[in-house]
C-alpha cells in the first residue's frame, strides 16, 4: 500500500489502527539502535533511515537528488516490511541474519533481496531487528555501497 505522507508522523497517522503500534515500535527500535549519522526521512513514500546529502553528497545512484537509502519500513497490504539495503549488499550480514532468525521467530523467514516480510504481527523479532540495526554505521554502508554499486 502506498501512503501520501510528508513526514513519518503523517505516514503513521494514515495507517490502520492495528498497524500503527507495529510501525511505531519499528521506528523506535531503529531510532534507538542505529549508529549515529543516519537521518530519518520519507524516501520512496516509506519511512526510512538514510545517509543524508550532508554526509554523502553524491546521493543515490538511481536518482542523485535522493539521499543514500539504508533502511525503510512500511505497512503493505498483507504484511509489514523492513527493507535493509545493507543486508542485501553484505553477504556476511545476510548469513548472520538468516542464521539468527529461526532463534527469534516461530515462522519461516519470508525474505526477498533486501525485503523482510512479516505477515503475523505477533511474531516480529524486534530484538533481532534491534541487533541488526547496530551492525552497520553510515560509513560502513557508504564503503559497501561504493565498492558494490558505484563501481558498476
Amino acid at each position: 500500500m502506498t501512503y501520501d505522507a510528508h513526514s513519518i508522523d503523517d505516514y503513521i497517522s494514515q495507517l490502520p489502527e492495528e498497524r500503527k503500534e507495529v510501525i511505531t515500535k519499528l521506528r523506535t527500535i531503529l531510532t534507538e539502535n542505529l549508529p549515529a549519522g543516519f537521518s530519518e526521512a520519507i524516501n520512496y513514500k516509506m519511512p526510512s533511515f538514510v545517509v543524508s546529502h550532508d554526509t554523502y553528497p553524491g546521493g543515490y545512484h538511481c536518482d542523485p537528488k535522493l539521499p543514500l537509502p539504508f533502511i525503510s519500513y512500511a505497512s503493505q497490504k498483507n504484511f509489514v516490511a523492513l527493507y535493509h539495503m545493507g543486508i542485501y549488499a553484505n553477504p556476511e550480514l545476510m548469513e548472520w541474519f538468516t542464521a539468527e532468525y529461526p532463534k527469534h521467530c516461530k515462522r519461516k523467514l519470508d525474505m526477498g533481496k533486501s525485503c523482510i516480510r512479516f505477515k503475523k504481527m505477533d511474531d516480529i523479532p524486534y530484538d533481532l531487528i534491534a541487533e541488526l540495526a547496530t551492525k552497520m554505521s553510515p560509513q560502513d554502508w557508504i564503503d559497501i555501497y561504493e565498492a558494490n554499486v558505484k563501481k558498476k
